[in-house]
């Protein structure tokens, strides 16, 4: 089994920054090897990075390593994308071409080199402010998960902002979202509020400038851009006339947890140093979207959050979608540090409001007077077992064997058999102790 150690002083580095720090365990004996490995890829065929913590590296091999990294960075630079994106947009429209393999803007003196590959041509205005839409997604689930919001999602989250006094959107992974604030932006004359996209993917470099989007890769708070980039990020976290800011993320949701939180805490201490004294005793404003299974694992590392019913959902998902009966509906929530009952959801969708919890909730979602709480997490209506003191989904019966409640046809919980993370007997790997250690 692999434990997120988190990013180690004087990790060595691959393609996508700093490599992570990982434990090989085994149930044969006590401790493991620990090894670096990628930050961005859980998967070996998308980054082979791989040494061992003791492991000594000779300096032609390091040397080699710096040659591979550099070679491994894109053609251009964001600011010759920036150049090429203004030369771009004075061609009529005629010249304008896509190259969609390439995935590249083509001015014309680049066409010959393209001309096996399918393009598109005729790139309007309103592509160019689309990106999302023109870009195919990198939908491998282990590294960039490209799953982008539906615009229902998009629109709620932007009322929200709007509602609440947000003028600064720190867009984290969440390219659709800071594409509407800035189409918005564009059109609308009072329209104030502001994004910065901080993305792993680079072909966004190619339709924003430098104070627009960041090359980031949010498993190892890294800027690909350097101090300067790093700089812009701190720019904009300083909250100049009392523009609040607040920060979205949508993390692929194979990525570890720990590592996540870790990048979160150190930009909610850029946010915090960039700003004002009253900053003190207060966390940067955050929504973290996720589903909701992960809840107990983001408290552990954000215990001032909680846990919304909206419903996230997204255009390119076939299951996450909203409005779906039951099992289908979207799993995926908000988890945030603002006060729940800030938070208003749409109550055309059939959120309504609870005055016990303070708190939105989805039309399923009954108050337990037992546990004195809406205890519902997947839109279902969840009835209370009374030996396990606590609600559970409706499909669940309680096991006497197991001494709790699964699923009827459930294969039981063999209490002596041994942990998966450390061998151990006793207790199953997501209470294993050893995960809260590292």
């Amino acid at each position: 089994a692999l434990l997120g150690l988190g990013p180690g002083a004087g990790a060595p580095s691959c393609p996508h920054g700093p490599a992570l720090l990982f434990v090989k365990t085994s149930q044969e004996k006590e401790g493991g090897r620990r090894f670096y490995a990628c930050s961005a890829c859980r998967d070996r065929k998308d980054c082979n990075f791989f040494q061992w913590e003791d492991e000594k590296v000779s300096e032609t091999r390091l040397a080699a390593r710096e040659e591979y990294n550099r070679n491994h960075q894109p053609s251009l630079t964001h600011r010759q994308n920036v150049e090429r994106y203004q030369n771009f947009v004075l061609l009529p429209l005629s010249k304008r071409r896509f190259c969609q393999e390439c995935q590249q803007l083509l001015l014309p003196e680049e066409w010959e080199k393209h001309l096996d590959h399918q393009f598109l041509c005729d790139i309007s205005t309103a592509q160019l402010k689309s990106p999302s839409q023109l870009l195919y997604p990198l939908e491998n689930k282990k590294t960039n998960a490209q799953y982008l919001f539906a615009d229902r999602s998009c629109q709620f989250l932007l009322k929200l902002f709007t509602d609440l006094g947000f003028r600064r959107v720190l867009s984290v992974g969440t390219p659709r979202l800071h594409e509407m604030i800035q189409s918005k932006a564009s059109q609308e004359e009072d329209f104030r509020i502001r994004s910065l996209l901080l993305d792993i993917d680079f072909r966004y470099s190619q339709f924003y400038t430098e104070d627009e989007f960041c090359h980031y890769n949010m498993f190892n708070d890294y800027f690909f851009g350097g101090e300067a980039a790093r700089e812009t990020c701190r720019k904009f976290l300083s909250e100049d006339n009392d523009e609040r800011v607040i920060m979205v993320t949508d993390p692929p949701f194979g990525g570890l947890v720990e590592a996540l939180a870790s990048s979160f805490k150190k930009l909610m201490t850029m946010w915090k140093e960039a700003g004002k004294e009253d900053h003190d005793n207060k966390e940067m404003p955050m929504f973290w979207i996720f589903p909701y299974f992960f809840e107990s694992r983001i408290l552990d590392f954000f215990p001032s959050f909680s846990m919304m019913d909206y419903q996230v959902d997204y255009d390119n998902h076939a299951l996450y979608k909203h409005g779906k009966k039951g099992r289908r509906q979207s799993p995926v929530r908000i988890f945030t540090n603002l006060t729940p009952s800030m938070i208003v959801l749409p109550v055309e969708e059939g959120y309504r409001f609870c005055t016990i919890c303070q708190r939105y909730v989805s039309s399923g979602n009954q108050h337990c007077e037992i546990c004195n709480s809406c205890t519902s997490k997947d839109g279902r209506p969840w009835k209370h077992c009374m030996l396990c003191k606590k609600c559970v989904k409706p499909s669940w019966f309680h096991c006497s064997n197991c001494n709790c409640c699964a699923l009827q046809n459930h294969i039981c919980e063999q209490t002596d058999a041994a942990c998966f993370v450390c061998g151990k007997a006793g207790h199953k790997r997501s209470a294993c102790p050893s995960l809260s250690h590292t």
